[in-house]
C-alpha cells in the first residue's frame, strides 16, 4: 500500500486512533512506528495510513502484543494480525448464534482507519465485520486479487462521476461482492440514482459514526431471502428471465385491470434488454467509451431486472402465467 497524503497534525491522530498524543510520540522516537512528514512551519503530519496504522496497533497492543513487535509492520499486516487474533477470540467464546464474521473490502484508508478506530469494529454486533482488504483507492482494487474473497464492498471516494459509477460497478462484477456500500462527498445525480438501481447502498458525507453503523447494519447485516441470494449467485445483474415471446404473450394478455399494467411492463422490459444489449454491441474507441457502455450497460440490465421482479407482482395479480426462460446468450450473468 502507497502512503496517503501527509495532512494530520498530531493532535488529529490521537483524537481519530483514540491513541494518547504523549503514546504516539513514545512509539515514534523509540520504537520507529511512524516517519512523518514535515509542513514548512516544521510540523510533524501523518497521513490516513499513520492514522489506520495507530488504530491497528493499539487494538494489538491492548490484546497482548508487545509495541517493538508490531511497530514497524505495515497496515496489511497489522490488519491481518488483528484479524487472526478476533478469530481466535471468538472461538473461545461462547455464543448463544453461531454468527460468522462479515468479511469486508475497503477502499479508502481513510475510511479503513475510521472503521478500526471506532466502535463499528468491535464485537459487539450480531454480525462482526473482519476488513480482509484495504486498498487505497479504485485504480488499486481493481488490479488487486482478493483472495479473501470478501462478501461485501465499502468504497469512500471525494467525487462520484461517471468514470468513478463504472469503475465501482466493474470491482463489483469482478468479485461478485453480495453487498456494497459507496460513500462520497461529490457526486453527480445520474450516477448516485444508477448505482442505486443496480443495489448499490449510496450515501453522502458527512455520515455520523451512529449514521455510518445504522447504515452498515442494514447492509451487511440484513436476513436474506431467496431473491438476493440468487442475485449473489449471479452478480448484481442477473441474466434475463423471460424471453421476448413471453413478454409479446404477457403484453397480449387481456387485463382486469384498465391501467394495463402488465402490457406496459412486459414492453419496458422488452426495451430495457434491447438496450442492455445495444450496449454490449457499441464500438469502443477507447477506454473511456468501454468504461462508458460498460456503465450504461450495467444500468439498463438492473432496471430489467427490477422490473422483471415487478412483472412477477403484476402477474401474480391477474394470473398471468409466466414460464421461466434459460439465461439467453451474450446477456450479462
Amino acid at each position: 500500500m502507497t502512503s496517503s497524503i501527509s495532512n494530520h497534525r498530531i493532535g488529529a491522530v490521537s483524537a481519530l486512533s483514540g491513541v494518547p498524543v504523549s503514546t504516539l510520540r513514545v512509539w515514534e522516537t523509540r520504537h520507529a512506528a511512524f516517519a512523518p512528514a514535515k509542513s514548512e512551519g516544521r510540523h510533524r503530519l501523518y497521513s490516513d495510513e499513520d492514522v489506520l496504522r495507530a488504530s491497528l496497533i493499539k487494538q494489538l497492543t491492548e490484546a497482548g502484543h508487545s509495541i517493538s513487535t508490531v511497530a514497524a509492520l505495515p497496515a496489511a499486516q497489522l490488519n491481518a494480525l488483528l484479524q487472526q487474533q478476533r478469530s481466535a477470540n471468538r472461538l473461545h467464546r461462547p455464543a448463544p448464534t453461531s454468527t460468522a464474521p462479515v468479511t469486508l473490502a475497503v477502499v479508502g484508508v481513510d475510511m479503513a482507519a475510521r472503521l478500526e478506530s471506532s466502535p463499528l469494529s468491535n464485537e459487539s454486533g450480531d454480525r462482526p465485520i473482519q476488513i480482509t482488504e484495504i486498498l487505497e483507492d479504485l485504480a488499486t482494487a481493481l488490479t488487486a486479487s482478493m483472495a479473501s474473497q470478501p462478501q461485501a464492498l465499502m468504497v469512500r471516494v471525494n467525487s462520484l462521476n461517471v468514470i468513478v459509477g463504472t469503475d465501482i460497478q466493474r470491482l463489483v462484477q469482478m468479485h461478485r461482492f453480495q453487498q456494497v456500500i459507496v460513500l462520497y462527498n461529490f457526486g453527480q445525480e445520474p450516477v448516485v440514482a444508477a448505482l442505486k438501481l443496480s443495489g448499490i447502498k449510496v450515501r453522502r458525507e458527512p455520515l455520523s459514526n451512529a449514521e455510518l453503523g445504522e447504515l452498515i447494519n442494514s447492509v451487511l447485516w440484513m436476513d436474506h431471502t431467496r431473491e438476493v441470494h440468487d442475485v449473489q449467485r449471479t452478480g448484481l445483474v442477473p441474466p434475463r428471465k423471460y424471453s421476448d415471446e413471453t413478454l409479446r404473450s404477457v403484453a397480449n394478455t387481456p387485463s382486469r385491470v384498465l391501467c394495463e399494467c402488465p402490457r406496459h411492463v412486459a414492453e419496458l422490459i422488452t426495451q430495457l434488454a434491447s438496450f442492455e444489449q445495444y450496449s454490449q454491441d457499441c464500438l469502443n474507441k477507447s477506454a473511456e467509451d468501454a468504461h462508458l457502455h460498460a456503465y450504461l450497460s450495467s444500468v439498463s440490465g438492473s432496471a430489467r431486472a427490477l422490473f422483471e421482479k415487478a412483472l412477477e407482482m403484476v402477474a401474480q395479480h391477474e394470473n398471468i402465467p409466466l414460464p421461466l426462460t434459460a439465461p439467453m446468450s451474450g446477456t450479462p450473468a
